[in-house]
């Protein structure tokens, strides 16, 4: 049965951060690209500025996790935020002082994702352990999450950071940077968890790849790993030409154009909520197998529609079904796996969804300078089809059910039957 236990009040504290950042997020993503644009129009050269901010992921990943493992996770949340916050701001003084350019935005992109690691990699660690690592409530705690995020990322973000953008160029990555200060104030006032007992006198490479491996061999986290990494493959295909594809395709301006991504808020939002409902009729598997076909459908309607109105339907479907799979996936394996590993599995599948990400942002711009602004949504369709065949023979519903039940039980005195939310 579903739990009715309240949410503790280090969760709400934790939700209103992430409430605070995402808004923030939606301000400077999308600024980003609308700045990039006024500074050069060649598309491999905005596809180099969005895999800048993926590509610590291939580098720093594991490395990354092994870290949050090992330190105090909620420090380690408040800390990056805090320097999140004052790169912003330098960055700010530095397109004041005459150095806005194309290699300042790649930079700042990069140092920015360096922080994303280890912050996310804390997050997702952080989360099981204030509620009780209990299925139903981390259910509900990552769809309130996600629900939020979409809600101040994607609908109040883009049209505000679109607005703030033609008030001034760097406007927008002021605000993120409050947004992250604040984030950082909120998260500092969170009740300091029980110190951690020493860690083992072993390399940090050593500590990153038992998580690496623990999550490779295991059937059920592997695949809901694949699942993103093919995700963000194709997304960031054509997110990373979308700004152009906008103008060139749907001639939108820097208005219109914040105001579509606020469709994907609106479907991401009515996934999140919805997929609680969702798996409790049908099983997380075939949730997770209908939300790939949906993905699969939705992406391939960006390439072939010619006018904004669908291309914002599908963008709205599209994010629904991401919504709901990020929600899912991630209650399953914040469930499932040990806390002592949890910040290393993490990123081991941060790693593996991320680190796809920069290969087709720079995959995304070959295809639309050689092939046209609509090839990486539909080549991208393509890789999204065999999403479903990886949901079909690795997350069915008989696999995270058995699974949650094992580590349910293990963590259980001996003799007391364990109970699983469905």
């Amino acid at each position: 049965m579903p739990s009715t236990s309240p949410m503790p009040k280090a969760f709400r504290r934790l939700w209103l951060a992430s409430g605070v950042s995402s808004f923030g997020d939606g301000v400077y993503l999308t600024a980003l690209p609308l700045l990039a644009a006024t500074l050069t129009q060649d598309p491999v050269l905005l596809s180099v500025v969005t895999a800048a901010a993926l590509l610590p992921w291939l580098l720093f990943g594991l490395i990354g996790g092994a870290l949050v493992d090992r330190w105090d996770r909620r420090r380690i949340m408040y800390l990056t935020d805090a320097a999140r916050g004052t790169l912003l701001v330098a960055a700010v003084a530095g397109a004041a002082a005459g150095w806005l350019g194309v290699p300042l935005l790649i930079a700042l992109a990069f140092l920015l994702g360096i922080g994303q690691i280890l912050f996310d990699s804390a997050a997702s660690a952080f989360l099981p352990e204030v509620l009780d690592r209990d299925p139903a409530l981390l259910k509900r705690a990552n769809a309130r999450l996600r629900g939020t995020m979409d809600v101040l990322d994607g609908f109040a973000g883009p049209p505000a950071g679109a607005a703030l953008f033609n008030l001034g160029r760097t406007v927008p990555l002021l605000i993120d940077a409050l947004s992250f200060l604040l984030s950082s104030l909120v998260i500092r006032s969170l009740p300091a968890a029980p110190p951690k007992p020493p860690a083992p006198e072993r390399s940090l490479l050593k500590d990153a790849r038992e998580g690496a491996v623990y999550l490779l061999r295991d059937p059920l986290l592997l695949g809901l790993s694949l699942r993103p990494a093919l995700g963000n493959f194709a997304f960031s295909a054509g997110a990373a030409v979308f700004v152009l594809f906008a103008q060139e395709k749907l001639h939108l301006g820097a208005t219109g154009y914040g105001i579509l991504l606020t469709s994907e808020a609106i479907g991401g939002f009515l996934g999140s909520m919805a997929c609680g409902w969702l798996s409790d009729r049908l099983g997380t598997g075939r949730a997770l197998i209908l939300t790939a076909a949906v993905l699969t459908a939705a992406q391939a309607a960006i390439g072939l529609s010619g006018g904004p109105w669908l291309v914002g339907f599908a963008m709205a479907a599209r994010a629904g079904a991401l919504g709901a799979t990020i929600v899912l996936s991630a209650t399953v394996r914040q469930s499932i796996v040990p806390d002592a590993l949890m910040g290393r599995v993490a990123a081991a599948g941060r790693l593996m969804s991320l680190g796809a990400a920069p290969v087709g942002a720079l995959l995304g711009g070959w295809l639309a300078s050689v092939a046209g602004l609509r090839a990486p949504y539909l080549v991208g369709a393509v890789f999204l089809a065999s999403s479903t065949l990886i949901s079909l023979t690795m997350t069915s519903n008989r696999k995270v059910a058995r699974a949650m039940t094992e580590a349910a039980r293990s963590r259980q005195p001996e003799g007391v039957p364990a109970e699983v939310a469905p």
